[in-house]
């Protein structure tokens, strides 16, 4: 039993190395106004990544994501890692394409897996607390400054 964690706890960190490489050409591809191969990208990593496609992640409310998630589905908190990315990028691209109401809501839904994640994972991590930092700037900017405390 101890075995297989180790081996499920490894794939979920390569998976997170891997969807790491593909956010950076993600947000590549958006910066460059690349947004069709942005798109496709994110379709297919929702499907590879967490074998569900956006509409199912995007059909669940805010407030019950991560308990739905984690209790339902048995999400773990590699998978909710990879789901925030995901959402996060989701957003950046709705937000390059001028549909700047959508974005909102996947940053906000983004924000709440990652606060949740600084509560309840135990590790650190510098690059996620940027990501949440850059996140809560977006939503203050945008008058969405309901920001705080959505775990």
């Amino acid at each position: 039993m101890i075995r297989n964690t180790m081996y499920q706890k490894d794939y979920i960190l390569r998976m997170i190395e891997m969807l790491g490489d593909l956010l950076r050409a993600i947000f590549g591809w958006i910066s460059k106004g690349k947004l069709e191969e942005a798109k496709e990208r994110i379709n297919e990593a929702y499907l590879t990544f967490l074998r569900n496609d956006a509409a199912f992640f995007h059909g669940i409310p805010e407030e019950k994501l991560t308990e739905v998630l984690l209790a339902d589905h048995n999400f773990t908190h590699g998978h909710l890692e990879v789901l925030a990315g995901l959402l996060h990028a989701e957003a950046s691209l709705n937000d390059a394409m001028g549909e700047s109401g959508t974005a909102t809501g996947f940053f906000r839904k983004s924000l709440k897996i990652y606060e949740f994640l600084e509560v309840n994972d135990r590790t650190w991590s510098p690059e996620r607390n940027e990501i949440v930092t850059k996140i809560r700037q977006r939503l203050t900017l945008s008058g969405d400054a309901d920001t705080g405390s959505l775990a």
